[in-house]
């Protein structure tokens, strides 16, 4: 897990414009395999809210697409873990984070420019929280 702070937290306001929040699956997320600790009511939340919303995994993007479309989730990005900078390339936002629960997707995250935000941590909830984006219930 990472110790460094997102640019953007808890009572601080995101800057007008795109904002872009990538999500692991596999143990992030609700449908994941193993299952992780997101509601796909938060990644709805955070479409309804105006965020650019995608998947990033170590699923095939085919794989990726077929469960978005299973859960009727519409996705503005699927991409596999080592493609998160073409998602920067291609969406300019003003914000980009991923989520996830890994150190690879820690490492992933920083190396494309991204935040990053472990689903284990307090600050995630925080930031969801914060934003509007999901209330956790602990």
């Amino acid at each position: 897990m990472t110790t460094e702070q997102p640019k953007y937290g808890p009572g601080i306001e995101l800057p007008p414009g795109l904002r872009l929040i990538s999500f692991d699956i596999d143990g992030t997320l609700e449908v994941g395999d193993p299952p992780g600790e997101i509601p796909l009511a938060a990644v709805h939340r955070a479409h309804e809210l105006g965020f650019v919303v995608g998947s990033c995994s170590d699923r095939t993007v085919s794989t990726q697409k077929m469960m978005w479309e299973q859960h009727g989730v519409p996705m503005q990005f699927t991409v596999l873990k080592q493609q998160l900078p073409l998602v920067k390339e291609r969406f300019d936002a003003e914000y980009y984070v991923h989520i996830g629960d890994t150190d690879v997707d820690a490492w992933m995250a920083k190396d494309a420019g991204f935040d990053f935000l472990h689903v284990l941590e307090d600050r995630l909830w925080q930031f969801l929280k914060g934003h509007d984006i999901h209330h956790h219930q602990a």
